[in-house]
């Protein structure tokens, strides 16, 4: 067997300081999107075992009450964490954007 050619390949790829930025602030609206549907998911799930999703009619039992809670309550602390982390990107976003601005 031979050994596999690979072309170099180098594109230039040319941003300035203000395209960082906008691509930072972009990825943080991104993400803040993500987690918006990811909440979105979690009310829709306790619906459904709550039975007030139209069309659903089924009795959730106490013990089914518990574990969607449980669930539901591990997935919210992992967002309010991420929202932590995001908060903090944003924050040194415009720290850098103060910083652009005086020079």
């Amino acid at each position: 067997m031979s050994q596999p050619s690979i072309p170099n390949i180098t594109p230039v790829i040319t941003f300035n300081r203000n395209d960082a930025i906008n691509l930072l602030l972009a990825s943080i609206g991104m993400e803040e999107l993500s987690l918006a549907h990811i909440v979105n998911a979690e009310a829709e799930k306790i619906q459904y075992v709550l039975g007030t999703l139209p069309g659903i009619e089924q009795q959730a039992t106490l013990e089914d009450l518990l574990v969607i809670n449980q669930s539901v309550q591990e997935v919210l602390e992992a967002v309010i964490k991420k929202e932590l982390l995001l908060d903090s990107k944003l924050n040194h976003v415009i720290k850098v954007i103060s910083s652009q601005a005086i020079e």
